[in-house]
C-alpha cells in the first residue's frame, strides 16, 4: 500500500482553491436570487388607479373604441371649460379615423394606447399582449409622430403578463378610481352624474366613453367638481405632482 505525503504547500492550494469555488458559488446564487427578485418585482408592479388622494387634482380619461358622433361634441365642451384630458384609443379605431386622432390631439388632449382591438388581455399570451399595444403604438406614432406614456387595458383587464409586457415596452398601466359606468344600459345622465358625484375627486382618475349621456352630463359634472377646487387635466397633470 503506497502512502501519499502531502505537502504544506499543496494544502495551502488545495484549500484555497476550494474556497475560490466556494465563493463564486456563493455569489452566483445571490446573483440569481437578485436577478430573480427583480424580475418578480417587476411582474407585480401594480397599475396607476389615482395620484395623491390629497391632491386638488382629478384627471379625465376617455376610452374610445367606437362613438365618433359624440367626439366633436366632447371636444368642444372641454375647449370651453379650458380643460385637456387623456383619450385612450385602440389602434383599429385610430387607423379607421387618422384626422379625428389628429383634431384630439390638436386641441391640447393627451393621447393613450388602448390595444389594438379591444381584447381581454388577461385572456392572451405574451406574445399577442406585446402585439396589442406595439401595433397600436405604431399607429398612433405614424398619426401624431409622438409615443403615448400610458396604456389602459380594454375593460381594465389584465394579469402580470400584460403589466410586464406594458412595462417593457415603456408604459406605465392606468385603470381608474372613478367610473361613470355610462357604457351599461340605462345609464342616464343624471345616473351617470350620480355615480360620479358619490366618489371623492381628490387625485382621482374619472373613465368615461364617448356616449350621448355622457356628453349631457359633462358640463354639470365639471361644472360641481371645479366648485370643489379640484382642477381637472390630463393623466400626465395629475401624476406629475
Amino acid at each position: 500500500m503506497k502512502i501519499y505525503i502531502i505537502s504544506k504547500k499543496a494544502l495551502i492550494t488545495i484549500f484555497l482553491a476550494v474556497l475560490i469555488l466556494s465563493m463564486f458559488f456563493i455569489i452566483h446564487r445571490m446573483n440569481m436570487e437578485n436577478s430573480n427578485t427583480a424580475f418578480l418585482e417587476e411582474k407585480v408592479v401594480d397599475p396607476i388607479r389615482s395620484g395623491d388622494v390629497n391632491s386638488n387634482k382629478m384627471a379625465f380619461t376617455c376610452n374610445i373604441d367606437w362613438g365618433n358622433e359624440e367626439i366633436p361634441k366632447m371636444l368642444d365642451i372641454f375647449e370651453k371649460e379650458d380643460i385637456k384630458i387623456t383619450f385612450f384609443i385602440t389602434g383599429r379605431w385610430a387607423a379607421n379615423n387618422e384626422e379625428l386622432v389628429k383634431l384630439i390631439y390638436n386641441k391640447g388632449h393627451e393621447i393613450g394606447n388602448h390595444a389594438y382591438r379591444h381584447k381581454m388581455h388577461s385572456k392572451i399570451g405574451e406574445r399577442q399582449n406585446y402585439e396589442e399595444i406595439k401595433k397600436t403604438e405604431d399607429v398612433i406614432v405614424k398619426i401624431i409622430g409622438e409615443k403615448p406614456k400610458y396604456f389602459a387595458p380594454p375593460a381594465g383587464d389584465y394579469n402580470d403578463i400584460t403589466l410586464k409586457v406594458a412595462r417593457e415596452l415603456g408604459y406605465e398601466t392606468i385603470l381608474w378610481s372613478v367610473d361613470t359606468i355610462d357604457w351599461k344600459k340605462g345609464s342616464t345622465a343624471d345616473l351617470i352624474t350620480k355615480r360620479v358625484m358619490k366618489k371623492s375627486h381628490k387625485g382621482a382618475i374619472l373613465l368615461m366613453h364617448p356616449r350621448p349621456a355622457t356628453v349631457e352630463a359633462l358640463p354639470y359634472m365639471i361644472d360641481q367638481i371645479k366648485g370643489e377646487k379640484i382642477k381637472i387635466g390630463t393623466v400626465s397633470d395629475l401624476l406629475r405632482e
